[in-house]
């Protein structure tokens, strides 16, 4: 399996509520593989492979963390609002593009705060109304390229590895690295009597909105969210690390995940000695919230791939870990719950 796929999915643009050039790349990919494939009203990417069995959803999010022009200063300088839980101090000397209506480049810029500009102590973390966009051009020149109130801004980090060539770095990991696992399932799948919805989502990163409406349409028996993890193996205590398996999710700030389907999980990796780990977390929430709470309720987990610096403008992961966690859940499919 290659990760040329997974590093186009991680270049692609595309921030919460702009996910079209990920859902082509998708729609490329799978469409031969699939017995249905629409795109809803909402911008999620739908895909069905028929079955005589239980209906079951899995979901991976298209969107990535970004930011979006809130005002153009009359000195050109460009103020920002997040689009996700990003952490700011991050931010601060990256690159980005500022993208338009069409949705290529109108032009790039580097993300700044004016406490570096007046050469002031630094003090604490900067707030997101301290920060900038300098572009170089004036005002007049921004509007005549296509930049307006609105404008999609993304972060510009082409995918690579590191030092192991196992360990791939850029962004949008969360949630490139689900919906590239997605597609090679798909692409994978043989002999399943499910009836397997494939839920390619938009706009989770500002609320699950995408899994929130494509549910009552599915009205699934049960339901798996693909998504990353937030690894910090650089801390001593951290219970889940890179290289050590896919991590499924018994807790998160929102929701307990179904035992029965957990167990049916572990089960399966033990039977085929494939990795696991165990994430009980006290913040951040996936999809599976939105489809375990809809209707009368649909017993729901999550199936998460660990990645260092997360919700940040660069993660990484280890690539053993995404090959597991396509084996895992074709498994799982595969010798489906009974009940």
């Amino acid at each position: 399996m290659t990760k040329e796929l997974l590093f186009e999915l991680m270049n692609t643009l595309g921030p919460s509520g702009n996910e079209d050039n990920v859902r082509k790349i998708i729609s490329r990919e799978i469409k031969k593989y699939v017995d249905e494939m629409k795109t809803d009203r909402m911008g999620n990417l739908v895909a069905r492979i028929k079955g005589n069995g239980k209906k079951v959803m899995l979901t991976a999010h298209m969107d990535e963390i970004g930011l979006m022009v809130s005002k153009i200063e009359n000195n050109g300088h460009l103020k920002i609002s997040v689009l996700g839980g990003i952490e700011t101090i991050t931010l601060v000397g990256h690159t980005v593009s500022i993208l338009r209506k069409d949705n290529k480049v109108a032009c790039n810029g580097v993300i700044t705060f004016y406490e570096l500009h007046e050469s002031l102590e630094i003090k604490g973390i900067p707030k997101i109304e301290d920060i900038y966009i300098d572009t170089g051009l004036s005002k007049k020149e921004l509007m005549k390229k296509g930049v307006e109130i609105g404008s999609y801004i993304v972060t510009k980090h082409g995918a690579t590895n590191l030092g192991n060539e196992k360990i791939i770095s850029g962004k949008a990991l969360d949630n490139r690295v689900g919906v590239y696992i997605l597609i090679q399932l798909i692409k994978n799948l043989k002999n399943v009597k499910l009836d397997s919805y494939f839920v390619f989502t938009v706009q989770e990163e500002v609320g699950l909105y995408g899994a929130k409406t494509s549910v009552y349409n599915i009205n699934p028996d049960f339901g798996i969210a693909i998504d990353a993890t937030n690894s910090e193996d650089a801390d001593a205590t951290s219970e889940f690390v890179l290289g050590k398996g896919p991590v499924i999710t018994v807790k998160d700030a929102e929701i307990i995940a179904n035992r029965e389907l957990n167990e049916h999980i572990r089960k399966i990796a033990k039977k085929y000695k494939i990795p696991l780990q165990l994430e009980v977390v006290d913040i951040g929430t996936t999809d599976a919230t939105s489809i375990m709470f809809s209707k009368g309720g649909v017993p729901s987990t999550v199936v998460s791939i660990p990645v260092r610096n997360l919700h940040s403008t660069i993660g990484v992961c280890h690539f053993d870990d995404v090959c597991n966690a396509i084996e895992l859940l074709n498994k799982v499919m595969k010798e489906s719950l009974k009940n």
